[in-house]
């Protein structure tokens, strides 16, 4: 494996960083998260956007431009002689001295690493996966901003071994009014009263780029949909549940804590619309660039 590191690709037991790094001594840092399909990044320019958003939300520099990230991205994936990958690119405060001062850390950590991207199994697709509602509270938006894909993921992590302690694949955290915020790598839907349902912005929420795709695929089908704020209650009662990020895409969900869901055709109908968006973008790209097709 070669990783990208800091305007170099480097094998992967020479990708080191420093124990006083910022990122590794605070989780000081962004990153962002991406799906590549036949040797296009799925939406890269808005998770190259946000990943500007994030750094700019706690005063960190980005090293490369837009363009130049692009190139690597690809230029590491080319590296590694994978079109179907997952991609993950992180930035961190850099090297410097133990302290909380950002300023005591001159250059950003610059890093990108591609993998294979193997197909989750397709029985969760098939029957859908478990959750739990979690003990553990989302932070408070106006304590961590949660427009800052941050990788201080510790909350997150905390909900995951109640999870995982539970027998479920993920865990849906309310916020302090005890609202349903999301799962610790996903944003949650919910389908009631013919009414396709999911947590606000305001509920301090990542606004997932998948979230946003599945939204507007959902009104183009002519579904309703509301965004607001929901209790676990209006989860329990819901007809069908799913869940989405960049890699699962549309998850359905068969069960939150004793609560079960048939796998519903509102999930299916939009994983289906969803990949239809994959094959489109793909294609588009294929014949605009950039993409790994630049590289062979």
């Amino acid at each position: 494996m070669q990783v990208y590191l800091n305007n170099k690709l480097v094998p992967r037991a020479e990708a080191l960083v420093s124990v006083f790094d910022h990122g590794f001594l605070y989780g000081d840092g962004v990153y962002e998260t991406m799906r590549a399909y036949d040797g296009v990044v799925f939406m890269l320019d808005e998770h190259l956007m946000r990943l500007y958003r994030s750094a700019s939300l706690i005063g960190l520099t980005v090293p490369p431009d837009m363009n130049q990230l692009k190139n690597a991205v690809y230029e590491t994936m080319g590296a590694n002689s994978l079109k179907n990958a997952y991609v993950r690119l992180t930035v961190s405060r850099g090297y410097g001295p133990i302290g909380l001062d950002p300023d005591l850390c001159e250059v950003p950590t610059f890093v990108i690493i591609v993998e294979e991207m193997k197909d989750y199994p397709k029985t969760y697709y098939e029957q859908g996966i478990s959750a739990i509602i979690s003990g553990t509270k989302r932070n408070l938006r106006d304590a961590i901003n949660p427009q800052i894909k941050s990788l201080n993921f510790l909350n997150n992590i905390l909900a995951k071994i109640e999870a995982k302690k539970a027998g479920a694949y993920e865990a849906i955290m309310m916020n302090a009014a005890g609202h349903v915020t999301e799962g610790t790598i996903s944003n949650v839907f919910f389908c009631t009263d013919d009414v396709l349902c999911t947590p606000s912005v305001g509920c301090g929420i990542l606004d997932g780029i998948t979230r946003n795709i599945v939204l507007g695929l959902a009104v183009r089908e002519g579904l309703t949909v509301r965004e607001g704020e929901f209790t676990k209650d209006d989860l329990y009662g819901a007809k069908e549940v799913f869940i989405t990020n960049t890699t699962m895409e549309v998850m359905p969900v068969r069960q939150v804590d004793a609560v079960r869901y048939g796998v519903g055709e509102v999930a299916k109908i939009l994983h289906k619309v969803y990949r239809g968006e994959v094959r489109a973008y793909v294609t588009n790209v294929k014949g605009s660039g950039p993409s790994l097709w630049g590289y062979e």
